[in-house]
């Protein structure tokens, strides 16, 4: 097993996770549930563990695929642009659910409703640019899911052509 296996196996954890803690946390702080908020937050702070290794193993995945045919270096490129500001977020994140933990076991009970809310909104956040960014990973070598801007779509292709045909 190489780094660019270990970027594919590993790649899942943040996006399910930072998903998985968000709807756990949220159960906790719509139910009222203080432990379901503890697992959440701890979720969390795992999360952000789990995004580092994904995006330093990003970069040796590049290497082994940007040279191969129908790889687009402009996804590439986006992928990893996206998956630095995911990881941004992710950490952001983990750090707000370890301070979140810490408010809840020593503050006042007004500072961690508003840190819960606050974590929940930027773990929504996290969630959806993880999402994106994943999505742009999966276009690097599925080009069955890239857009038909960017696809090479061979019916498309053969419109443009007739229609160039016809103009001429």
């Amino acid at each position: 097993m190489d780094l660019t296996h270990l970027h594919l196996i590993l790649n899942h954890l943040p996006v399910v996770g930072i998903m998985f803690g968000f709807l756990i946390l949220a159960w906790g702080v719509l139910r009222g549930y203080e432990e379901v908020k503890t697992v959440g937050l701890i979720f969390l702070v795992f999360t952000a563990f789990a995004a580092l290794p994904v995006y330093l193993t990003g970069e040796p995945a590049e290497e082994a695929v940007e040279k191969l045919p129908g790889v687009s270096e402009q996804i590439i490129e986006l992928h990893e642009n996206s998956a630095l500001l995911s990881l941004i977020l992710a950490m952001a994140t983990g750090v707000l659910a370890f301070f979140g933990l810490i408010f809840k076991r020593f503050s006042a009970v007004n500072v961690t409703r508003f840190s819960m809310f606050a974590i929940l909104f930027l773990s929504f956040v996290t969630g959806a640019l993880m999402a994106r960014t994943a999505n742009l990973g999966g276009e690097i070598r599925h080009t069955e899911i890239r857009q038909t801007t960017q696809n090479s779509n061979p019916a498309t292709e053969t419109k443009q052509k007739k229609e160039k045909d016809d103009d001429d």
